[in-house]
């Protein structure tokens, strides 16, 4: 059960590498579940995307957003940071899905209180229940806030 039951749920990647591009899109694909992904390739576009500035301008706001640690231009230490300082965008979940296992990385981003961190499974088999078990939690548990 969706509870955005009107709506497919809006899912914000961020992610700078091909492969995990595809592999997150086929992930959503094979557990067939509704939602709109959308993805920019680095922290400076989500900005633009979460802003809805430029191209973005009628980009509809996520309602989730999985946030790569590691990429050029604006890496996801400083998108988080952007996020958490701008009133407008503050509520927004934001969960770090990343092949970073560094505890400082773990610990630095709640600090900068990420909803969740989560550690990119290799294997596609994993990674596809990963991407189930992640929107079920957050789109048929969780109460996330309304849209504007």
């Amino acid at each position: 059960m969706n509870i955005l039951v009107d709506r497919p749920a809006e899912v914000l990647l961020v992610e700078d590498n091909d492969n995990d591009v595809f592999i997150t899109r086929k992930g959503f694909e094979e557990a067939e579940l509704d939602v709109n992904l959308h993805h920019v390739e680095n922290g400076q576009e989500c900005m633009r995307f979460l802003r809805k500035e430029g191209r973005y301008v009628d980009v509809p706001t996520p309602d989730l957003i999985l946030l790569d640690l590691n990429m050029p231009v604006m890496d996801g230490r400083e998108v988080l940071t952007e996020i958490v300082r701008d009133g407008r965008l503050c509520e927004l979940p934001v969960v770090i899905l990343t092949t970073s296992c560094g505890k400082q990385d773990v610990h630095d981003m709640y600090k900068l209180r990420c909803s969740s961190y989560i550690f990119k499974p290799v294997d596609f088999t994993q990674f596809q229940r990963l991407i189930q078990q992640l929107t079920d939690y957050w789109f048929t548990v969780v109460v996330l806030p309304p849209e504007e």
